[in-house]
């Protein structure tokens, strides 16, 4: 008897066995999608994009923003650092979501940590100041806030602005404020490239109480005003004036290259040397950087705002933050020439441009406002 049902049961076996089969491949067909299914990135802020820098080497797919217009460039193919708006071949138009940091929140990006390896596109919230950057560049862990070739600051939700306010950037002065302060301000000179060049000097308009950090901001702008003529100029009216001195590294780049550049008008080859060596740039050899790269150009401004006391005792940092007043920033920056008797005329228009920045960020001018 049992002989004689077996083939039954064995039919009935692989029928099942069939039925199982295809139940799975159903199933994984299902929950596989097509090849051709299309895949949305997720949105990304222009904000967190670098600024372009000459003869700086860019991978395919690298997106930059060009300072002389605003606009944003994606590498089609790897080049040494062309020029996105002429090498169209190497360069596409970019077009990204705004400036205004996304809509991503910034709590669930990590610290950063000295010596972790970053990828490219990696962001980090800096402890020290509690901005965030995203890797430009892959890199072992370096300061966000040293190495800003291979991080720049990122503006998403979340990330407090910073307690003196201003905008997303964290800066103290947002951009609506800045294009009230500088209305004709040449293309060159980008809100972008400023909030960009933070970094590098973290205490600059993040010392002291709200009205110190935007006081502060007031006095570099309002001597920024006056040494461009209110952005309007990125090189020296008159560069045949000779600002080569003896040093040990001469003048590499002829003896009359170290003209008046950017926004604090950095001059003679001293300068260049020292701010190139605190920057990690070469502008001892490439002064013309300072015209063309609105971060750097920037950055050369806040290295002799923060760190240098020119003819006078103290730096300009030092003299707003610790409350000795805006005239001693024109100490720093010219001394005697209009301090001290001098051309009483410009140091007053200096003040004037003080007294209408404090005026739009909010704040009293404080005293001591003359040299």
């Amino acid at each position: 008897m049992t002989h004689a049902h077996a083939p039954g049961r064995v039919r009935l076996l692989v029928l099942m066995a069939l039925l199982v089969s295809m139940i799975g491949l159903m199933t994984l067909t299902l929950a596989t999608p097509p090849a051709n299914a299309a895949v949305t990135p997720a949105a990304t802020s222009c904000s967190s994009y670098p600024t372009w820098v000459a003869g700086q080497s860019y991978a395919v797919g690298a997106i930059v923003e060009y300072p002389a217009n605003g606009q944003y460039y994606i590498a089609t193919n790897a080049n040494p650092g062309y020029d996105p708006t002429i090498s169209t071949w190497y360069w596409s138009p970019y077009t990204c979501t705004g400036s205004g940091g996304g809509s991503t929140s910034c709590s669930g990006y990590p610290t950063w940590v000295a010596g972790q390896s970053y990828a490219v596109g990696a962001i980090v919230e800096y402890p020290a100041n509690g901005q965030y950057y995203i890797a430009t560049n892959a890199n072992p862990g370096y300061d966000p806030t040293i190495s800003t070739w291979y991080w720049s600051p990122y503006s998403c939700t979340g990330s407090g602005g910073g307690t003196g306010g201003g905008g997303s950037s964290g800066f103290v002065v947002s951009e609506a404020q800045f294009d009230q302060m500088f209305p004709n301000r040449n293309s060159f000179y980008t809100y972008s490239g400023l909030v960009a060049a933070l970094s590098s000097y973290p205490g600059f308009a993040t010392t002291g109480s709200a009205t110190v950090q935007k006081q502060e901001a007031a006095a570099f702008l309002a001597n920024v005003d006056h040494e461009t003529g209110g952005l309007v100029y990125v090189t020296e009216i008159d560069q045949s004036g000779d600002y080569c001195a003896s040093e040990s590294y001469g003048c590499p780049a002829g003896t009359y290259a170290y003209y008046g550049r950017g926004p604090l008008q950095i001059s003679w080859n001293f300068n260049y040397e020292a701010a190139g060596n605190a920057l990690g740039v070469d502008l001892l050899d490439n002064p013309g950087l300072v015209a063309t790269n609105a971060s750097v150009s920037w950055e050369t401004a806040l290295w002799y705002w923060d760190t240098q006391t020119g003819p006078g005792s103290m730096t300009a940092h030092n003299a707003i933050v610790n409350g000795a007043g805006f005239g001693q920033t024109i100490e720093a920056i010219n001394g005697s020439v209009e301090c001290n008797g001098g051309n009483t005329a410009e140091m007053q228009d200096r003040v004037n441009d003080y007294e209408s920045f404090t005026s739009i960020l909010g704040v009293s001018p404080g005293s001591n406002l003359t040299c």
